[in-house]
């Protein structure tokens, strides 16, 4: 399916996420809040954690590697299916949806969330089905969009990735920001501008600090 084409005048931000991932929510309503105060149009593309990781499940904990050969399918799948037969504008209105149960109201990744979720974003409930569908009819579609995402930034990142046009035309990528609590406003703003500011610099490679606690939700 095409991506969807931005208002006249407005810049494109091409978004990719893996619904579960809480960082990447976290992420997105920061980009839906510059999106209200800067002239930017929000894009939405797939990615997923579970591609990202199958070749490197035995270097992984335990835990993290059960989730990624598991739960971490269903969503991505669903949304994938919703995309190729519903056009790309469901894929904001459905990642919405997923985000607030999974995230916000911490329902998890249940096929309970998604069917609701599904439901919110006005899409037809037997999209579920896709979720537990190994030989995955879309998985050829997943697997592209997930890869134009990553080729951006490199194999070592994950979840999300920004692409941008540049001022001179020339295309700036980046993964993150990694940001919690979400800012808003004109504090989103300053946040969006920072970091095109640093992610525009030839040879710029990373800037990272101490995280000292989890994703904060409660502004949301």
């Amino acid at each position: 399916m095409s991506e969807t084409t931005p208002a006249p005048g407005r810049t494109p931000v091409d978004f990719w996420f893996d619904p579960l991932c809480p960082w990447a929510w976290m992420t997105s309503r920061w980009v839906l809040e510059v999106e209200k105060v800067r002239d930017i149009e929000v894009r939405w593309h797939i990615m997923s954690l579970a591609v990202l990781n199958e070749d490197k499940l035995d270097e992984l904990p335990e835990e993290y590697r059960e989730m990624l050969a598991t739960t971490a399918w269903q969503p991505v799948r669903v949304v994938t299916a919703a995309w190729q037969k519903h056009g790309a504008e469901v894929l904001g209105p459905l990642y919405t949806a997923l985000g607030t149960r999974f995230h916000n109201r911490g329902e998890g990744a249940t096929r309970e969330a998604i069917a609701a979720a599904l439901d919110e974003a006005g899409l037809p409930a037997d999209l579920i089905d896709y979720a537990d569908q190994e030989d995955f009819e879309f998985d050829a579609q997943l697997r592209a969009s997930h890869k134009a995402g990553i080729d951006k930034v490199g194999q070592e990142v994950g979840t999300p990735v920004i692409a941008v046009p540049g001022p001179g035309g020339e295309e700036i990528a980046f993964f993150g920001p990694v940001v919690t609590p979400a800012p808003k406003g004109e504090e989103a703003a300053r946040l969006w501008d920072g970091t095109l500011a640093v992610a525009s610099v030839p040879g710029f490679y990373e800037i990272k600090r101490t995280r000292t606690k989890g994703p904060d939700f409660s502004n949301l």
